[in-house]
Formats: C-alpha cells, sequence, structure tokens
C-alpha cells in the first residue's frame, strides 16, 4: 500500500498513516485555536456527487469512492474532536442512507481506536449540526456513550422545534441572520473546549466556512476519471464569495494503486490568511 510523495519532498511513502501523521491536533497547538478541516474526493472533472439512481437527493458515484480514500477519510475524523455535518446526514441516516461517519467498530479501523483511546479521546467524536430549517430526526445511538451533540441554527428559529431539539440533542445556539455563522461556531466550540474540526458535509457547508474565514485545510482526493452529466455537485456551491480565498497546496502525493491501478492525487491546501 504504498505511495508516491511529490510535495513538500519526494519519496515513498506508505497509505496507512498518511494523514494521521498530518498531526492536526498539533497544529491546532501551535495556533492556540481550533484547526478547521474538510475533506472530499472528486472526478477529474470536478464531481463529487451525482443524482441517486433511485431516489432523491445525490450520491458519491461509485466509480470515485474508493477504499483506499475511505481510509484516509477515516484517518482525519479519528483526529478530530468534533464533526460538522447537517440535518440531510441525519435524515439520510433515518432513511438508511447514511452510515457512521468515523467507523471504529469496523474491525479494519481498530488501529484508529486505539490511537483515539491512547489520546485520551471517547471512540467517537462529538458532532456539531449546521441547519436552518431544524428539520431532522436525532437517532437515539449517536447520543450514547456520553456523546455530545451540538445544533447551529440561524437566529430566531421556531421555539417548539427549537425546544425538541434541545430535548433530544443537548444545545441549540443561534448564529447568523439567515444562515449559520461559521465564525462565531468556531468561537463557541473553542469555547467548549473543541481543538480540531472536522467538516465531513457537503458544498453548502464548505462554503459556510470560507465565508466566515473558518476554514484552515482543505483536502481533496481527485480520481482519474471524468463522468460528465449536467446535474452534479462541486466541492463548493452558494453565492459568490465577497472575497477570494487564497491557498498554497501544502501536500501532494500519487496513489498509484487506487482503482485497480488507474491512482488518483492526493492533495491539501492550506488557506491563506486574509490581509
Amino acid at each position: 500500500m504504498t505511495i508516491r510523495q511529490l510535495l513538500p519532498t519526494v519519496g515513498e511513502r506508505p497509505l496507512t498513516n498518511l494523514y494521521l501523521d498530518h498531526n492536526l491536533r498539533e497544529l491546532a497547538w501551535q495556533q492556540a485555536r481550533p484547526f478547521v478541516y474538510a475533506n472530499f474526493v472528486m472526478s477529474l472533472d470536478g464531481r463529487i456527487a451525482i443524482p441517486h439512481p433511485t431516489k432523491s437527493g445525490f450520491v458519491i458515484p461509485k466509480n470515485v469512492a474508493n477504499e483506499r480514500d475511505w481510509r484516509l477519510f477515516q484517518e482525519l475524523a479519528a483526529q478530530a474532536d468534533v464533526i460538522l455535518t447537517t440535518g440531510r446526514y441525519l435524515r439520510d441516516w433515518a432513511d438508511g442512507r447514511a452510515q457512521e461517519i468515523l467507523a471504529v467498530d469496523d474491525p479494519e479501523y481498530a488501529d484508529l481506536r486505539a490511537w483515539r483511546a491512547d489520546q485520551g479521546l471517547r471512540p467517537q467524536p462529538d458532532l456539531a449540526i449546521l441547519s436552518a430549517t431544524l428539520d431532522f430526526p436525532i437517532p437515539p445511538i449517536l447520543t450514547a456513550n456520553g456523546r455530545r451533540v451540538f445544533v447551529f441554527t440561524p437566529a430566531n428559529p421556531d421555539p417548539i422545534r427549537a425546544a425538541e431539539i434541545e430535548a433530544a440533542a443537548g444545545r441549540l445556539f443561534e448564529t447568523g441572520e439567515g444562515s449559520v455563522s461559521a465564525g462565531k461556531m468556531v468561537q463557541i466550540l473553542a469555547e467548549l473546549g473543541y481543538q480540531t474540526i472536522y467538516s465531513a458535509a457537503g458544498p453548502k457547508v464548505l462554503h459556510t466556512l470560507l465565508a466566515g474565514q473558518a476554514l484552515n485545510r482543505l483536502y481533496l482526493t481527485q480520481v482519474g476519471r471524468l463522468l460528465g452529466g449536467q446535474s452534479f455537485a462541486s466541492i463548493l456551491e452558494g453565492g459568490l464569495l465577497a472575497t477570494a480565498v487564497d491557498t498554497q497546496l501544502t501536500t501532494l502525493y500519487h496513489d498509484p494503486e487506487a482503482l485497480d491501478g488507474l491512482g488518483q492525487l492526493l492533495l491539501a491546501y492550506d488557506v491563506v490568511p486574509s490581509k
């Protein structure tokens, strides 16, 4: 399971622990504030999701998703104190179309469960749910074993639904007008003691993070396949950003063994702080 590192130096690396060795928790400590990161796998023509073949909504293309990328996704999730997700994820969970984000109960990722234990972390990160409508269920399993769930919604939500959510999930925070303020959300999570925040959500949440100048790093897996299609999701969706977000490529790897030898690129971009 060897990959080729191209940046910042050239050499051979094992796939296992590739992203775990990025040591994101140390980066959070160095900057003295939460380290916020996101991750996507995409086709060469920029598709991260396409229409579900039989149901409403979008799904990750089967000919883009792969076990080697999923291993890296798990390594990123393992380093998180809290994972950002959305009401849509919980609706998909209730509909049987979603799984636990960090698969520590899978024997294949037992090493990641052990790594979290060595770090003094619970098996699962806590959850932060972004939702403007509060239209989602909270399965009891998500709050089992002391796991905390926080909900972030714009100001003035429906008071009855807000009370129901707090009764089921724990705490609800009103941040922003019309949409969630990423800056205020990260500030609240910092005050609650969280150091690493992983966005496992989609392109709209990425837009929220970028618009709020909250993102530190973007991980991308680019598969060497072209999909086409008129209806699709890309990594970023939303209005034109008021200020373009500059990034710098910090690591680059070529994984030649993915997808039966087709290969994929593994890229990580650090966001350049605005002046």
